[in-house]
């Protein structure tokens, strides 16, 4: 179970097939080969090994419940239960009435059992620890919150303690950034990165603020609207999922946003996969920010500033104004610290955070 949390998945399944070779019927090595199965299903992007991969885990947990010997051993099977369903997600994965992940988290929480025999999982905690994270990969922030709140509440210290503190205060920044607004599936899936990439930002100003149609809104004569259009579509974006927000981008000449030239391939890319640092986020906040006002003087309010606010933002940094505009206005925050981090990546719940404070100020909805 150790190499299995250390996703050393190959290394895993040896010493659990071990055990079964010691003893076929032993619930908890069964319960862990399913695991490790789901996992190994997770990866696979052909269909038809993957589903032989979700066969059988599923067998195994079948396995695993019929030689539970003891309250014990059954906890460790509904916890599997779980795991595996938020790897494999069957059909209602989560809220079926007698399979999904949800009513394993209810058998195991009503099991009376011995925490000093709970071998790997040590605590019952590890049931509410283990339902958060199914409801993180189910997008579901609000309940994934209370959840590991819950574990964080069952013990003050113990093995899930850390784990749960740690993925509450991810969850929680979510869940305080999306107050207010609803996301679609994209945003969702943004929201719990730990880095947001070009590509993402681009998907998220069209997609989720509309930032097309709202950039159209400002210029009156249509026919001007139509002859704007991106001036060729980078060789990275040509088959890309967000090759549709990338071109609205350049259409638009987002600053932050635009191609970088590639020394290796001698072109202009979009790098939709590049990291996008808090810089830039800031650049493409302030651009955003004057194309919807029509307000040029947002560009150099803070030219001149001989003193700045943070320790790590000079007055004479490129970004600085773009720094001074984001977080005057409340798009983004420094640390407690007065740092900016401004070489440091834009993870996804700062990025929803100033997607809601941007559609409030501009009164977007």
């Amino acid at each position: 179970m150790d190499l299995l949390e250390q996703k050393k998945i190959d290394e895993a399944q040896t010493k659990f097939e071990r055990a079964l070779y010691c003893d076929g019927k032993y619930s908890p090595a069964l319960s862990g080969v399913a695991i490790v199965y789901a996992e190994k299903a997770k990866n696979k992007k052909d269909a038809g090994y993957r589903q032989a991969d979700v066969n059988s885990a599923l067998e195994q947990l079948k396995l695993a419940k019929r030689n539970a010997k003891d309250n014990e051993e059954e906890f460790a099977y509904h916890i599997a239960e779980i795991r595996v369903l938020t790897a494999i997600k069957t059909k209602a994965w989560l809220d079926n009435d007698e399979t999904g992940a949800e009513i394993h988290f209810k058998n195991a929480m009503a099991l009376k059992v011995n925490e000093q025999k709970l071998l790997y999982y040590e605590g019952r905690e590890a049931a509410p620890y283990f339902m958060g994270l199914a409801y993180l990969e189910a997008r579901e922030f609000q309940k994934a919150r209370d959840k590991f709140q819950e574990a964080l509440g069952m013990k003050r210290e113990g093995k899930w303690n850390e784990k749960a503190d740690r993925a509450w205060k991810r969850v929680d920044k979510i869940v305080r950034a999306m107050g207010g607004i609803t996301l679609g599936d994209v945003g969702k899936i943004i929201a719990v990165k730990e880095s947001v990439s070009r590509g993402d930002m681009a998907a998220l100003l069209v997609d989720e603020i509309k930032i097309e149609k709202l950039f159209a809104g400002r210029i009156p004569v249509k026919v001007e609207i139509d002859k704007l259009k991106a001036e060729f579509t980078p060789a990275d974006m040509v088959n890309h999922h967000f090759k549709d927000e990338a071109l609205t981008m350049m259409k638009w000449g987002v600053r932050g946003l635009e191609p970088i030239y590639d020394p290796e391939t001698k072109a202009y890319l979009f790098k939709p996969d590049k990291g996008l640092t808090r810089k830039e986020f800031a650049l493409i906040l302030e651009d955003v920010l004057i194309k919807l006002t029509g307000d040029q003087k947002i560009a150099t309010a803070y030219f001149g500033q001989e003193k700045s606010p943070f320790p790590d933002v000079r007055p004479s940094d490129g970004a600085y104004n773009a720094v001074l505009n984001a977080t005057t206005r409340g798009l983004m925050e420094p640390e407690l610290s007065g740092e900016f981090r401004i070489n440091d990546l834009v993870n996804g719940s700062e990025a929803i955070l100033a997607i809601r404070v941007l559609r409030q100020r501009m009164n977007i909805y």
